[in-house]
C-alpha cells in the first residue's frame, strides 16, 4: 500500500534523479517544466502548496511496507467548482514498476480527493502511447473523455493526450466495492 506525505525540499535530489531525459519529463509534467529539471524550478513548484489555503498539493509515493520513497505526484485544486486535476504521477523506482503500486498511488490521490477535500470530479491526462499509465487509470475507474490530438510536442514528434476522469459517485460505488 501507498502512504501520501507532502513532497519537501529534502525530496528534491530523489526527484531529480528520477528525471533523466527532456522525453520522460514531459511525459511526468507536460509543459510544467523546462529541461533538465532543476533545484530552482522544484523551488517554484512547492513554493505555494502544500499550505491549507493552496490549490496545489504535491506528494511523495511512500511504501508503507519499508517506509521507502517510490514515486512522485500532485493535485491541483478548484475549489469553486469541487474538481481536482492529477498531475505528475510517477512511479521512479523503477523496481516497484509493474506491480501494482501506480494503481495504490492513485487510488491514495482519488481517496485524498474525494475524501479529504469533498470534490466532486478528477481528471488527469495520459499520452495515448502510455499504455500502462492508460491500463492503470481505468483500474482505478477513470473513464477516457476524448483524445486531444497531437497536443504535445517533443523534439520533431507530436503526442496526443487522453483526457480521463472520475466522479465522486463513481469513486464510493468502487469504495463500496473495496470495503465488501
Amino acid at each position: 500500500m501507498i502512504r501520501l506525505n507532502y513532497f519537501t525540499r529534502d525530496d528534491f535530489s530523489q526527484l531529480l534523479d528520477w528525471v533523466p531525459t527532456e522525453s520522460f519529463m514531459i511525459q511526468w509534467a507536460g509543459t510544467g517544466f523546462t529541461f533538465p529539471l532543476h533545484i530552482h524550478q522544484l523551488e517554484r513548484y512547492l513554493k505555494e502548496a502544500n499550505q491549507p489555503a493552496s490549490d496545489t498539493f504535491i506528494y511523495k509515493a511512500v511504501e508503507e511496507a519499508t517506509d521507502k520513497t517510490i514515486g512522485h505526484a500532485s493535485l491541483k485544486i478548484d475549489r469553486r467548482n469541487e474538481s481536482g486535476r492529477i498531475r505528475n504521477v510517477l512511479i521512479g523506482d523503477e523496481s516497484m514498476r509493474g506491480k501494482g503500486a501506480g494503481l495504490h498511488l492513485i487510488q491514495a490521490l482519488t481517496n485524498e480527493a474525494f475524501g479529504t477535500f469533498k470534490l466532486h470530479r478528477v481528471s488527469l491526462g495520459v499520452f495515448d502511447f502510455n499504455e500502462a499509465a492508460i491500463a492503470c487509470y481505468e483500474k482505478a475507474g477513470f473513464q477516457k473523455e476524448g483524445c486531444l490530438r497531437d497536443a504535445r510536442k517533443c523534439r520533431n514528434e507530436y503526442w496526443s493526450l487522453w483526457e480521463m476522469s472520475l466522479l465522486e459517485n463513481e469513486w464510493k460505488e468502487r469504495m463500496g466495492d473495496r470495503m465488501k
